[in-house]
């Protein structure tokens, strides 16, 4: 049976402190249920004492079921000047009622003198005095021993002392920590094997990530005997950022042949990355390893062909068993192979269909590529080119022109207002409608004149627009491609037009949006 590894997330703490979040009680909470539901072993809530957020999570964490996590606070020893009894953060911690107690201690030597200014014989009896105080108290004790990679290398006799203080003092885990991130795996491995064939408690790692190692390390240390590491979720952390769990985990199961409470939820990975994201208002890192949205999507031609015969030609393992799909892009690389693979993939088998249909699409697309146009992100358009060549789409509307005007009154304030002209079935609409820009304006005005024919759109809205300026040596010339999202609240689409006029370019983006949808609606009636 492999050695299992316990997994200690502290995103909730070291996380919290990435630049740009922000985490909520409620943010915090709802993270807290999604760590236990991939059963992650111990949850780090944050520091009672340090401010009203973390205590505030101590408390309402007791009210939510969870039925794998054991939940950890984190605190320093006590300060010189107060007995264990009487120091307030200390007490805080006590009365925070978490089930693990994680303490964080010196053990450089140069931080003792220099940080703490304080004798390094008293930072020794600050450790054993605060890991017994609450192990009497009957709390499971974590160490976590900052800045021990450095320590060890300066002075490898202190910073053993200082372990060898804690075991003395009953704790549960000494965690070792590469606190600035400059460790590299080869000095882990050693350092790790040396204390874990030294010191009677178990070993876990901690890795921050400035040297861009940290899940190497953490890899690192497990092979050398530690049995439980510590990270973040997608690698949150300040700096950096710390050990990747979303990375750690599968390659720890997958890769390295070790077990954890984790492993048996491994197909939840992906939807736990993006769900965290989301909470912590970032965008998701498209090429993020196992769980990043392009980490198992091909472009070029000759790889697609190669993975219709056998994925594993081009993937080391099978994206589904960590939650995540395969994507087929569409590009100027593409070869015949993908525009057969994104066919079978929407459901259109070319085969049955004109031998001929994949190579003109192959031919539409790279012309269209030529002029800018790109459908990575734009698979919508791309549906409708496939779905068009086969017979199975015509326009449900035909374009008729649009006028715009844009005024500035004596506020300075900019009014836009488009009149478009439409044909349905013969029939046709002649509406205006006003917009906080041009591109609103049309958008507004293409909405209403179709709203009548097709309830269905009034459910469709915009969620995302992007502009690029393709060859920026023209200047105000210069030819943009616009991307455009957009969602009935179900289902989410993204379409592309390109033009050296902004409008134009929108235009495209917007009728093929609502094309799409009309399409899709119709087909599912």
């Amino acid at each position: 049976m492999s050695k299992i590894i316990s997994i200690y997330d502290t995103t909730l703490r070291d996380g919290a402190q990435t630049v740009g979040i922000s985490f909520s009680i409620h943010d915090k909470i709802s993270i807290t249920k999604i760590l236990n539901s991939i059963k992650v072993d111990y949850i780090e809530g944050g520091w009672p004492g340090s401010n009203p957020k973390d205590d505030s999570f101590f408390s309402e964490v007791k009210k939510i079921p969870i039925d794998h996590s054991k939940i950890a606070a984190f605190g320093s020893t006590r300060r010189k000047e107060f007995k264990c009894s009487d120091d307030p953060n200390i007490q805080a911690l006590v009365n925070s009622k978490a089930d693990v107690l994680t303490i964080v201690a010196k053990t450089w030597d140069f931080q003792v003198t220099k940080a703490l200014n304080m004798e390094l014989n008293e930072n020794l009896i600050l450790i054993h005095d605060t890991v017994a105080y609450l192990k009497d108290l009957g709390f499971e004790v974590f160490l976590d021993a900052e800045h021990f990679f450095d320590g060890n290398k300066s002075n490898e006799e202190y910073s053993m002392k200082c372990l060898e203080k804690a075991c003395d003092a009953g704790v549960d885990m000494i965690v070792l920590c590469d606190t600035n991130g400059g460790t590299l795996p080869a000095e882990v491995y050693k350092i790790t094997a040396a204390v874990t064939s030294n010191i009677k408690a178990p070993v876990g790692g901690h890795f921050h990530n400035d040297t861009g190692v940290a899940v190497a390390n953490s890899m690192y240390a497990v092979d050398a005997g530690a049995v439980s590491i510590q990270g973040t979720i997608n690698g949150y952390g300040e700096r950096c950022g710390n050990c990747d769990l979303t990375t750690f985990i599968p390659n720890l199961v997958l890769k390295m042949g070790y077990n954890c409470s984790s492993k048996s939820v491994l197909t939840h990975i992906t939807e736990v990355s993006r769900s965290v994201s989301e909470i912590a208002n970032l965008t998701p890192v498209e090429s993020r390893p196992y769980v990043g949205d392009n980490a198992f999507a091909h472009k070029g031609g000759i790889h697609v062909s190669a993975m219709q015969k056998d994925t594993r030609t081009y993937e080391h393992i099978d994206p589904e068993l960590i939650g995540n799909r395969r994507k087929v892009m569409i590009s100027e690389l593409s070869g015949k192979s993908n525009i057969e693979f994104k066919a079978k993939e929407l459901g259109i088998d070319i085969d049955n269909k004109d031998i001929n249909i994949s190579k003109k699409v192959l031919a539409k697309i790279k012309s269209l590529e030529e002029k800018g146009f790109q459908f990575d992100a734009a698979e919508g358009s791309f549906e409708l080119i496939i779905r068009e060549a086969t017979g199975e789409f015509t326009p449900f509307f035909k374009f008729l022109g649009f006028r715009l005007i844009t005024e500035m009154d004596e506020t300075n304030r900019l009014e836009c207002e488009a009149t478009i002209k439409v044909e349905v079935e013969g029939i046709l609409e002649h509406t205006a409608a006003n917009g906080n820009g041009p591109v609103d304006a049309i958008a507004n005005a293409l909405r209403k004149s179709l709203t009548k024919f097709f309830p269905e759109i009034e459910n469709m809205f915009l969620t995302d627009y992007k502009v690029r300026v393709l060859d920026d040596n023209s200047g105000t010339a210069s030819s943009v491609r616009v991307l455009i999202d957009q969602t009935d609240g179900v289902d989410h689409w993204g379409t592309v037009g390109v033009s050296s006029n902004i409008i134009e370019a929108s235009w495209m983006a917007l009728v093929d949006g609502i094309e799409y949808l009309l399409y899709k609606k119709d087909k599912n009636k």
